[in-house]
């Protein structure tokens, strides 16, 4: 049995083989965004076709998107959405209690209340169950996370929706190309909103986003919103008039074109990228007390995040609390070379802003409804569990040739489960 390296033995993975880019930059992403620098089309409201209204297209021509809105970011999309469906001061909207900060902000953005609800433990999006509990006569929306790639239950969500006569839209930042019954996400609600952050499945070469929806009406309000309210056509001069609240939310044509270069590679790094995630995930699903990230049936998960949670009892630690076997996993893991990390260290509503109610002047939103504030470390039990007893790993398997590198990982995780004994006494000096 080899020597664990958090105690002078050899590492799992060689320190050369640790360096993965994302995203790869290859020649036609360069040749992509000097053709935009050289178009003299650099924005979005340019007459005629330019790399903006190009990704659009091709976004919603290949994952089946009716109307395809490029905006700044993710976030944009999630706050143009709830804008362009009306909603706005005294409005609750109900987000996942586990989610990127941006899913609560989105609302508070719209002058709207976040409403938290717990989680699924096995998905960790949000629990249509939960949700219909927090429904109150000054809800106006639902937003589902498709967390690390893998769809939200849609089918219950839009019926509890459709019973309570709320909009739904999809926070789909981490889940391009992910499936839920046939469909792609962002599809199955009135709006869905993706991120192209660097770090995403699909990225550009910095921030951006998009909007997308079956509803032509929507989809207009949203072009307005994304440029002050304006009406941007082609072959219409501008005229400069603000037709309703508006905000500079335009993406530009370098982001737009490279994100283009990237979608057209999307297909034959998706391919790679589910085998490779798939033999990885089958090897650690053999260890005992680890719980793999599972696609769940109909679904297509897109493994942006692969959430890992410990469970001591079934690791023959009983009576030794979470936290302290995921703190000594993660030790030994990155000692071999395994970049194991946490991903949110609280639940949304223990975040700072929604505790202190950190909004516009004397604590609006929130002062609009009078709800009472959340209690930092109560409530949201699946949420918490899930945090405290899981790590993540990030981007490295995003990279289409990270087969070998991940069966690497898979030594290293077999390699930490061969030393129990080692595991069991850090975890008990911990605990």
């Amino acid at each position: 049995m080899s020597k664990l390296a958090a105690f002078g033995g050899t590492a799992a993975v060689p320190r050369d083989r640790r360096h993965v880019d994302w995203p790869l930059v290859e020649d036609e992403d360069r040749k992509a965004v000097l053709d935009a620098l050289d178009g003299a089309r650099l924005v979005s409201n340019s007459d005629g076709a330019n790399p903006v209204s190009t990704l659009e297209e091709r976004w919603a021509r290949r994952f089946g998107h009716e109307h395809c809105v490029a905006v700044s970011t993710g976030t944009a999309a999630l706050s143009l959405a709830l804008a362009a469906l009306g909603v706005g001061p005294g409005d609750e909207v109900i987000v996942p209690a586990m989610s990127f900060i941006a899913t609560g902000l989105a609302p508070v953005h719209q002058m709207a209340v976040p409403v938290f609800a717990d989680v699924d433990p096995v998905t960790f999006n949000i629990d249509p169950d939960d949700v219909e509990r927090r429904i109150t006569d000054r809800t106006r929306a639902i937003i589902p996370v498709h967390l690390h790639g893998a769809p939200a239950d849609m089918d219950r969500i839009t019926d509890v929706a459709r019973r309570h006569g709320l909009a739904v839209v999809e926070d789909a930042a981490q889940a391009p190309g992910a499936t839920h019954r046939g469909r792609p996400v962002g599809s199955i609600g009135e709006a869905g909103a993706f991120s192209l952050q660097a770090t995403k499945n699909i990225p550009t070469c910095g921030e951006g986003g998009l909007l997308v929806t079956g509803d032509a009406g929507l989809a207009e309000a949203v072009r307005k919103g994304r440029q002050f309210g304006e009406v941007i056509e082609a072959g219409r001069d501008r005229d400069y008039i603000s037709y309703g609240l508006g905000w500079n939310h335009k993406m530009n044509a370098l982001q737009a074109a490279f994100t283009d270069a990237q979608l057209a590679r999307f297909d034959a790094y998706e391919d790679m990228r589910q085998r490779n995630v798939a033999e990885f995930l089958g090897r650690l699903a053999q260890l005992p007390g680890l719980r793999v990230p599972t696609a769940l049936p109909d679904t297509t998960h897109a493994w942006h995040i692969l959430r890992f949670r410990f469970d001591p009892a079934a690791f023959g630690l009983d009576g030794v609390r979470p936290e302290a076997l995921r703190s000594a996993l993660r030790r030994l893991l990155r000692a071999e070379g395994v970049p194991m990390s946490q991903y949110q260290l609280m639940p949304l509503p223990d975040q700072k802003v929604f505790v202190d109610r950190v909004g516009f002047g004397s604590g609006y939103p929130w002062a609009v409804t009078d709800a009472p504030a959340p209690v930092k470390g109560e409530g949201y039990p699946v949420a918490r569990a899930v945090i405290a007893d899981s790590l993540t790993l990030q981007k490295r398997h995003l990279h289409p040739g990270s087969g070998e590198l991940l069966r690497l990982y898979a030594d290293a995780f077999e390699k930490v489960w061969a030393h129990r004994d080692m595991v069991a006494t850090l975890a008990g000096a911990r605990s």
